[in-house]
């Protein structure tokens, strides 16, 4: 059993996340801005923190196995995350990563594809800069997991690819996976450590 603490357990990936962990056996501290939206139940406790306070965040991460980051991407930096979780003194940090900085082709990410959505854009890129900041890391056993194009709600078949930097696609041409199979995979990594220091992305 670790002590897991994730920073915006509130969010879609986040409740997913903190599902598989509890399923696991693993306790969780959900770290939310308000602890108060956290809902009460076994092997979870619920601590407020600002995301940019960074002794409140450091005080909130001390004692913890790992760190896991669900959070947007705008508005923050890789060093917002990095620097509370070092001073905690946590070693491993998994961060919940985007499909923008995944290689859709030789040379061209999806970001930079034709047709990639404008609304998308802003986040899409603040989660590459993010993935690149955390490549020059050297203080943290980090790990970026991508989910593929399609980040839905759905299964947990626990059948599903991995893949390193390029973006997955089925047989159909289709790029996805599941909130519940994205969880299978981050915490088999987690409790199985294959890409300390990279990038994966996991998809059917």
């Amino acid at each position: 059993m670790s002590e897991i603490a994730i920073i915006g357990a509130t969010g879609n990936v986040g409740r997913h996340l903190m599902n598989e962990a509890l399923r696991r056996g693993h306790r969780v501290t959900a770290i939310a801005r308000n602890a108060a939206t956290v809902p009460a139940q076994a092997g979870v406790t619920a601590q407020s923190a600002d995301l940019h306070d960074a002794a409140a965040l450091a005080a909130a991460l001390a004692g913890h196995d790992a760190v896991f980051c669900t959070v947007r991407f705008a508005g923050m930096t890789a060093g917002d995350i990095g620097e509370p979780v070092k001073r905690a003194g946590v070693k491993r940090l998994m961060v919940v990563g985007g499909a923008g900085s995944l290689f859709a082709a030789p040379g061209m990410r999806v970001i930079d594809s034709p047709g990639f959505p404008a609304a998308y854009r802003t986040e899409a890129t603040a989660g590459a800069a993010f993935l690149e900041a955390l490549r020059d890391e050297r203080g943290l056993d980090w790990t970026f997991v991508s989910p593929s194009a399609e980040f839905v709600d759905g299964k947990r078949t626990q059948n599903f690819r991995l893949g390193l930097d390029e973006l997955l696609v089925d047989g159909t041409g289709r790029s996805w996976i599941s909130f519940q199979d994205f969880a299978v995979a981050f915490l088999d990594e987690f409790e199985k450590p294959a890409h300390i220091r990279q990038r994966f992305t996991v998809g059917y």
